[in-house]
């Protein structure tokens, strides 16, 4: 199963709307990390049926979406959080902590836009970084790939 993972919109309804449609076919699952409930409303007027979860950033003040959640793909948990009251910009061992309680073997997180993908204590760790406002100079949104043989996490940058 390919998983899409986006965060940090922020109101960039284009940018969203083209990595959906770039793998809209391909993709069995798109989680948004939070800070783009706008954009995402819009994108679930168009599609009510696309797989699509969220979970609320610091940047979200009327969304109903939770501020944690696990997800499911497949066989396998996903621990997603925007991250800003887990103090992501400091460390992710709070983070995995929680998906490791949760039975998970992804923590996604965003806030930071500045991507990361990492393995630690066994679980799998991913930023997406942030395809419209990027921090590290690179916007980008990371993809999962589970198969039978293993998980693979990466980033791309466009």
């Amino acid at each position: 199963m390919r998983v899409i993972v986006i965060a940090d919109t922020h109101r960039d309804f284009r940018t969203l709307y083209r990595i959906v449609e770039k793998h809209r076919q391909e993709a069995g699952l798109f989680l948004h990390l939070g800070d783009g409930e706008d954009e995402v409303s819009r994108i679930r007027e168009m599609d009510p049926d696309l797989p699509l979860l969220t979970v609320r950033g610091n940047c979200d003040f009327s969304g109903e979406s939770p501020e944690s959640r696990v997800a499911m793909a497949g066989n396998t948990r996903i621990f997603m959080a925007h991250g800003h009251d887990l103090g992501v910009k400091s460390s992710t061992s709070l983070l995995v902590r929680l998906a490791r309680e949760n039975g998970c073997r992804i923590a996604l997180y965003g806030h930071t836009h500045k991507s990361d993908t990492h393995y630690e204590e066994g679980i799998y760790v991913m930023n997406p970084g942030s395809p419209s406002m990027p921090r590290n100079g690179r916007a980008s949104y990371g993809i999962i790939d589970i198969t039978s043989a293993g998980i693979v996490t990466f980033i791309v940058e466009i």
